[in-house]
């Protein structure tokens, strides 16, 4: 691998919980292959939940950070302060007409895909995620009657339409997928696997999927490391890249870390941090760094 292929790479967590190992080795990996290459290392809070994100778990980040040995540059982007940078890509999918209103909230999708099969005793098609696909009861309301509900308090997403977004960005997306000996191949992209996927909701003007393409872009990430949960999200990240003329990334999509049960490491399971690994475990840093195997 050339070190001059790669610059700058990131670790974007959520400040809505503390870390747990499977960040730890998310980070430690884009710290290290950051020192191997001579790349700068990034942290980037990704923070548009703002229902869920709180100062104190920020500052916990940077502490877990640090005791890990990671540095990185001042000052952190925070997603909180920018919003108005992705209100001005949803405006230019609004323009283009390639988002709509869609007011079905999740339970109400998922009994309409319980109604489906029950009726027709074939299953609703699902995301990749294993969640619902929107069905098609929304996308072609007029805008006077979309503007109108939205008026009237209903709550709403904007998703977009995807088969309109693959016709204007091409069938022909890829990306280029690196294994940890850095051994390029090139991944045919599928964003219609997921459907109508959100792109903002009501009072907030982005979604993960928006937000994170828009960021790294504005910090010049060529290399994005991240788990293998992310994976099949990179197709509609390529698809708003393309859609948006955004600079195309290289990718490297890592293990996931599992608990005794075979279960993926989860903020929202109380899985154990790396604080009371280290504060009640009495763990260190160069311990936990073998444990994952570093």
């Amino acid at each position: 691998m050339s070190k001059e292929l790669f610059h700058r790479l990131r670790f974007a967590p959520s400040p809505n919980g503390y870390l747990h190992l499977g960040h730890a080795y998310s980070a430690l990996l884009n710290g290290k292959i950051c020192a191997d290459i001579g790349a700068e290392f990034l942290v980037r809070m990704e923070d548009i939940d703002q229902t869920r994100s709180r100062p104190e778990y920020v500052e916990a980040i940077y502490e877990d950070l640090k005791w890990l040995g990671l540095i990185w540059p001042k000052p952190v982007m925070h997603q909180s302060d920018r919003f108005p940078a992705y209100k001005e890509k949803l405006d230019w999918l609004i323009e283009q007409q390639l988002v709509y209103r869609a007011f079905l909230s999740r339970k109400e999708i998922k009994a309409f895909a319980q109604a489906y099969q029950s009726k027709t005793g074939c299953d609703w098609p699902c995301d990749p995620d294993g969640a619902p696909i929107y069905p098609d009861l929304c996308r072609q309301l007029s805008m006077a009657v979309s503007d109108q509900r939205a008026t009237d308090g209903e709550a709403f997403t904007w998703r977009l339409d995807m088969a309109k977004a693959i016709s204007m960005a091409g069938d022909d997306l890829t990306w280029t997928e690196y294994d940890f000996e850095f051994n390029p191949s090139i991944v045919k992209a599928d964003p219609a696997a997921w459907g109508d996927v959100i792109m903002a909701r009501k009072d907030v003007p982005t979604s993960y999927h928006l937000s994170v393409v828009v960021d790294d872009a504005e910090q010049d990430i060529d290399l994005i490391v991240r788990g293998m949960d992310l994976y099949q999200s990179t197709s509609v990240h390529r698809l708003l890249q393309k859609l948006f003329g955004l600079p195309q990334p290289f990718y490297l999509h890592h293990k996931l870390i599992f608990d005794e049960d075979g279960r993926k490491l989860s903020k929202s399971n109380q899985d154990t941090s790396l604080r009371a690994l280290r504060d009640e475990q009495s763990l260190t840093s160069v311990e936990i760094e073998k444990m994952l195997g570093f």
